[in-house]
């Protein structure tokens, strides 16, 4: 409002300069100001409002402009009239603006004739009126686009940017999953290996030592294995490098190895590795060796004693084939819930995550089989 109360004040003064010039001038007769200052304010005065009020400010410039124009009171009738053309077209719309300009040509075409004897003033006076609405009209549709082009600018870049910040949101619930999944196939691993193995050892502490002395050595390996894949996962956590010359993640190398530890916590498996599994991606290798560790730690808890695994994974053209069976107490797990564990969704979840499918439940045989399908290639 203050620069629109500038170029009300601007409109005014240099009507009341025309004013002074014709009181002075020999030969004219101007209006008495207490009639000619009031009417050239009730023009301008609108203008003030004219962004917050734009369609009311225009028709009452309108009105307060015909005894101004009447009275050639100077140029605050006409010069009101194309600005707040100019303001309809911009701030309003062309359907308010149309009709304010059918008004203004109706009232201009009806006092003109009566305001001016001869014709070339007429003529004159009504084709300057036409082109300066007509410029008013073009400048008000030339800057209403350049309006909407920026609010339309705006508008997408708020739309990215909430896109953005639900991108960030999905990405960081994604990794907050996949940590939480490392973090259970890690502790839930070595807890149970550590739990058997103490169990283990409580029963032969007094009559097989040797047994006993080697359980706890096993827990203590487990451990510490445990920590160090902790402090691996909480280092890449902390640090901003991704690289950071860490330990490498495990994969299907690291099966044999995963096998043999689980023989000599007690249970005796099989592995069975079929085609070339040493060129798998890093993401695919990772949920593989996650799934076997998982399946293998449900063996060694639900099992029960004298239990035998088997590991198989093939892997074909485009598709790895997992089967985790053993043949130990299959009705005992569901009895204790294993099937509705978070280590059967974490699972599940690492299989989903490469548009692969898992199915776990009971074998023919009495036994527990996890079996999963990870292809190589997506559509």
């Amino acid at each position: 409002m203050v620069g629109d109360s500038l170029i009300a004040l601007v409109i005014l003064l240099f009507d009341v300069m025309i004013y002074v010039a014709a009181a002075f001038a020999p030969g004219m007769d101007p209006e008495p100001w207490y009639i000619g200052v009031p009417i050239v304010v009730g023009v301008v005065a609108p203008m003030v409002f004219r962004r917050k009020y734009p369609v009311a400010a225009a028709f009452l410039t309108l009105l307060c402009g015909i005894p101004h124009a009447v009275f050639e009171l100077g140029v605050a009738s006409f010069a009101t009239a194309c600005i707040a053309l100019y303001t309809l077209v911009v701030y309003v719309g062309r359907r308010q603006a149309t009709a304010f300009l059918v008004a203004n040509a109706l009232i201009t075409g009806i006092q003109t004739p009566l305001q001016y004897e001869d014709r070339e003033s007429v003529v004159l006076t009504l084709i300057m009126a036409a082109m300066l609405l007509a410029l008013s009209w073009l400048l008000g549709e030339f800057v209403g686009a350049r309006r909407a082009y920026h609010a339309e600018v705006e508008q997408r870049l708020s739309l990215l940017e909430v896109e953005r910040d639900h991108q960030a949101r999905m990405a960081v619930a994604e990794e907050r999953a996949r940590i939480a999944r490392e973090l259970h196939d890690v502790v839930a691993h070595a807890v149970s290996v550590m739990v058997v193995q103490a169990d283990g050892a409580a029963y032969a502490v007094h009559g097989n030592p040797e047994l006993a002395d080697g359980a706890v050595r096993t827990i203590s390996q487990t451990g510490r294995e445990a920590l160090a894949e902790l402090r691996r996962l909480l280092g890449v956590l902390r640090s901003e490098d991704e690289g950071g010359g860490r330990t490498p993640q495990p994969g299907t190398q690291s099966l044999a190895e995963l096998a043999e530890r689980v023989r000599g916590v007690g249970l005796p498996v099989r592995l069975e590795l079929v085609g070339d599994l040493d060129e798998l991606p890093t993401g695919i290798g990772l949920g593989i060796y996650r799934i076997v560790q998982e399946a293998l730690t449900n063996s060694l808890k639900h099992a029960g004693p004298g239990t035998q695994a088997l590991v198989r994974v093939e892997r074909t053209a485009d598709t790895v084939e997992l089967e985790i069976s053993d043949d130990g107490r299959a009705a005992m797990r569901t009895l204790v819930g294993v099937a509705g564990g978070n280590g059967l969704i974490g699972m599940r979840e690492r299989a989903l995550v490469f548009g692969g499918s898992l199915e776990a439940g009971p074998s023919a045989d009495g036994g527990w089989q996890v079996r999963a399908r990870l292809p190589l290639t997506t559509d």
